[in-house]
């Protein structure tokens, strides 16, 4: 325990010379961001999410089932909205100066524009009316987010898939004959998302449901500030991956 409580340390506040310098705690505020904004999208636009991609195939087949509360055309607009994104962000990072902190602040500037302008269209216009606005506005952003953190390649900390995760704590575990290592990292990544939604969804429920979009676009403009004063930076861990 003591170890696990050591590595959730190190990870939320990292030793100088870490390899991955400080960008370990800013994957781990992405990480709230992305359970804040699928709170949103999943309470407030209809059972769909805009960053986990994984439920949102599940939910097209639902819908196709012809399940209730599921929607394919939402499904739909949110993969490929997600995909545009991400595309984007890949053009990004090809045709940029490879300096991990310069290509996150890059990305996370286009993700606050636009998970920003979400929150403007909720609190002006509301969420009922305004569904595939939303959805393509919320899914580029976290189709930006999820290219950037795989590009940055911090382990365990992809800012959104938490299946393999979750599966690496069990099964690199000491009771199933493995090291136990990263455990520490692992849950505190999981933690992360586990915040985000409850606190998305505590607002969702009071009614507050502009409220997420906006702690989002707070959180990641301060990783984006964050990452513009690390990018004049040299040290190691500032390499491409």
């Amino acid at each position: 325990m003591i170890a696990i409580l050591r590595e959730a340390w190190h990870t939320a506040v990292p030793e100088d010379g870490d390899r991955h310098g400080p960008l370990q705690p800013l994957m781990l505020v992405l990480t709230v961001v992305t359970g804040l904004v699928d709170a949103f999208s999943y309470l407030s636009l209809g059972h769909v999410f805009v960053a986990n991609m994984t439920g949102n195939v599940v939910f097209g087949g639902f819908a196709i089932a012809g399940v209730a509360g599921f929607s394919l055309l939402a499904t739909v607009v949110a993969l490929v909205a997600f995909a545009g994104g991400a595309l984007l962000c890949g053009r990004m990072i090809r045709h940029g100066v490879a300096h991990r902190a310069g290509v996150l602040y890059r990305a996370v500037g286009v993700e606050v524009l636009l998970v920003g302008a979400a929150f403007v269209v909720v609190a002006v216009l509301g969420a009922g009316s305004t569904r595939y606005p939303l959805l393509v506005l919320l899914g580029l952003g976290l189709g930006v987010q999820n290219a950037v953190a795989r590009w940055l390649a911090v382990p365990d900390l992809t800012t959104t898939v938490l299946t393999l995760t979750v599966t690496g704590i069990a099964a690199d575990s000491r009771a199933a004959g493995g090291p136990g290592s990263r455990a520490g990292r692992r849950l505190l990544s999981a933690a992360a998302m586990l915040v985000g939604g409850l606190v998305g969804a505590l607002m969702q429920r009071a009614g507050w449901h502009a409220v997420p979009l906006l702690v989002a676009t707070v959180l990641l403009a301060t990783v984006c500030l964050t990452a513009r004063r690390l990018a004049s930076s040299s040290a190691p861990w500032t390499r491409s991956p």
